[in-house]
């Protein structure tokens, strides 16, 4: 079939992107496959690299094989692939490796789901088919399918049939993933790419696709345990409600339940007992539990700012944690607590500071001191949320890929 060529812009519908970093081995290859499955498919689209700084010769061999190169000042993979999704010319973006793994020569798949509306069309390596050798034993065996379960855990329904959370080829609707302002430029903007897309209620589905060993003969840029942990802590730093609001809930309550029954005195449970030793544990979860659900406030907060969460999750939190609120709030547990403490110090100085009334003076010496902690902690958290909400949440913010994209306009 003849080649199908855009007289310009306006007629590209597809732009295959490759990010590049001295691939001059298999590139080429890379751009030959996915030119004709564009060709055979009868689709307007083009080949867009988004060289990295190649040393080896791929801007030129990627020319000469019909992709147009462009050049990515931000170092990384995701630096690449921002720079390609700045820069490509088409409604619709497939992107991929440029080290032939990933079967390029079909994309029907893809396109057929972006033209049938999907924001979001993911590649599944599982259900496609695994070569032997294509995938180290640690990362189809362990890593995949434990990061792939997180994802779907903590960001919801939209993720919920997704099996292959970081497989390399992906599908998007061009200007519906510019709108995300993603940022990241390192391995963890895959799972940028999904997390932001399932937290702004995109569609995504999942199409099999095949992996084979790719055609390098030096090792891959992919670092196991390095990448690994970028993935895992992306994916915990952006679920605050699930990794810090609920944990500090629950550590909060159970703590305000325990500590509020050894305060009236021991408690026997099955033939254990529990007294002055664990009030002193249950003390430490309330603490423990409000820092969390501070710390989990500011992240929804400050994830809202940088356009990360929805006006709709963060409303309510920056309501809650402003200084005026927080303040009183914190005013009033810090005067219990004083309150309670120059009571029991009282009692136990009247009874003449023995053994016993020690003991239970540190009933209430406990839970009182308690108070304060958590009274100041909130109080300052009051004062921390405030400078976090100075900036007006609906003054748009600027990121690596806008900024990119306004240089380069």
């Amino acid at each position: 079939m003849a080649r199908t060529v855009a007289k310009d812009d306006v007629d590209i519908e597809v732009t295959v992107l490759l990010p590049c970093l001295n691939e001059a081995e298999t590139l080429e290859v890379c751009v030959t496959k996915a030119r004709r499955a564009l060709d055979d498919l009868g689709v307007v689209g083009e080949v867009l690299v988004s060289d990295n700084g190649s040393t080896d010769g791929s801007q030129d061999i990627a020319t000469k094989a019909g992709a147009r190169v462009v050049h990515a000042p931000i170092r990384g993979y995701g630096g690449a692939l921002l720079n390609g999704i700045a820069e490509a010319r088409g409604k619709y973006i497939i992107m991929g490796d440029a080290d032939d793994s990933y079967d390029l020569s079909n994309l029907e798949p893809f396109i057929r789901e972006l033209r049938a509306g999907h924001d979001l069309v993911m590649g599944n390596r599982f259900r496609g088919g695994i070569a032997p050798g294509a995938m180290p034993p640690l990362h189809r065996y362990l890593g995949n399918p434990v990061l792939s379960f997180l994802g779907r855990r903590l960001f919801g329904k939209s993720l919920s049939h997704v099996g292959d959370f970081h497989c390399g080829i992906r599908g998007f609707n061009r200007d519906r993933i510019r709108q995300l302002g993603l940022c990241m430029p390192g391995m963890e903007f895959a799972s940028e790419l999904v997390v932001r897309a399932a937290l702004n209620d995109y569609d995504i589905v999942e199409v099999p696709t095949t992996l084979q060993p790719d055609g390098r003969s030096r090792p891959p840029h992919l670092r196991t345990w390095r990448d690994g942990w970028r993935h895992l802590r992306f994916l915990l730093v952006f679920a605050p409600r699930k990794t810090l609001i609920w944990p500090g809930a629950i550590m909060f309550v159970l703590g305000l339940i325990g500590t509020s029954i050894l305060t009236v005195g021991p408690l026997r449970v099955a033939g254990v007992g529990f007294d002055i030793n664990t009030l002193v544990y249950t003390c430490l979860a309330m603490l423990v539990g409000t820092q969390l659900l501070m710390f989990g406030a500011f992240a929804l907060i400050y994830g809202h700012n940088e356009g990360i969460t929805s006006e709709r999750q963060s409303d309510r939190w920056i309501r809650l944690v402003r200084l005026e609120t927080c303040t009183a709030a914190g005013v009033l547990l810090v005067v219990v607590g004083l309150a309670g403490g120059i009571l029991a110090f009282s009692a136990w100085g009247a009874r003449g500071f023995g053994a016993q009334d020690l003991g239970e003076a540190l009933r209430v010496v406990l839970p009182s001191s308690t108070c304060i902690g958590v009274g100041v902690t909130v109080i300052f958290a009051g004062l921390f949320s405030s400078l976090l909400s100075l900036r007006r949440v609906n003054t748009p913010v600027a990121s690596p890929a806008s900024e990119l994209a306004s240089t380069n306009a």
